[in-house]
């Protein structure tokens, strides 16, 4: 992002001058105070709004000149972890974790052992074939975060993914997204969560009134 403001109608500017680089393979954290815009600034990468002004480039294409095929080409190669869960309470759980894994044209033979080990590994193996909507908070939480990286996306937005799970499940997830982040993936998670901040040497973006700061990843101490 160079530059990037966005305004509703003829109000004022909600985020402005927003200049952002997420190189491929990074992780970072997006922090700032509720109300600050993080959602809004997520919404931007991952395509669900457009910019008043400014410009945004993603995996190398100049997303103001891409035609609806490509903006949609361009979705699939990312995972998002929604506040809402976004979750589609007409399909079990399986059915919604597997969602992105369908839509490339992937056989159901081909996706449901990797599908039930993921859904086994967040604590969801006795669920499968539920609806989401008999679920607890935390237990949506973690299937939409099943959801998010179970096509293993080149980009991983993840807001607030932690905010309804325990601080166990919570570590347990964050190696999830580590792990996923090792294996290629840049991973970008919007947290008010300090203490899985401080667990994990990343660079922080942190969004206040509407205008973003970054702070370098501290570096790791020497062992004495």
């Amino acid at each position: 992002m160079s530059h990037v403001g966005l305004r509703y109608g003829n109000g004022p500017e909600v985020l402005r001058d927003i200049n952002l680089t997420l190189h491929q393979g990074s992780l970072q954290f997006l922090t700032g105070p509720s109300g600050a815009g993080k959602t809004t600034l997520l919404k931007l990468i991952y395509l669900a709004l457009h910019p008043s002004r400014g410009f945004v480039q993603l995996f190398g294409q100049d997303t103001s000149l891409a035609s609806r095929d490509d903006l949609a080409y361009l979705r699939r190669k990312i995972g998002v972890v929604f506040q809402g869960f976004g979750l589609l309470d007409h399909l079990s759980v399986f059915e919604n974790v597997a969602l992105p894994l369908r839509v490339t044209g992937r056989e159901h033979q081909d996706y449901q052992a990797d599908v039930k080990d993921l859904l086994s590994w967040v604590g969801l193996g006795k669920v499968l074939d539920v609806s989401p909507a008999t679920l607890s908070g935390g237990e949506k939480q973690r299937v939409a975060i099943a959801r998010a990286v179970v096509a293993k996306p080149e980009l991983l937005i993840a807001d607030e993914p932690t905010g309804n799970v325990d601080p166990e499940m919570g570590k347990r997830l964050m190696r999830l997204f580590l792990e996923l982040n090792r294996l290629g993936s840049t991973v970008l998670i919007a947290s008010h969560d300090t203490n899985l901040i401080q667990a994990v040497i990343a660079d922080i973006y942190s969004l206040t009134d509407g205008a973003l700061s970054f702070l370098p990843a501290r570096k790791k101490k020497k062992p004495k």
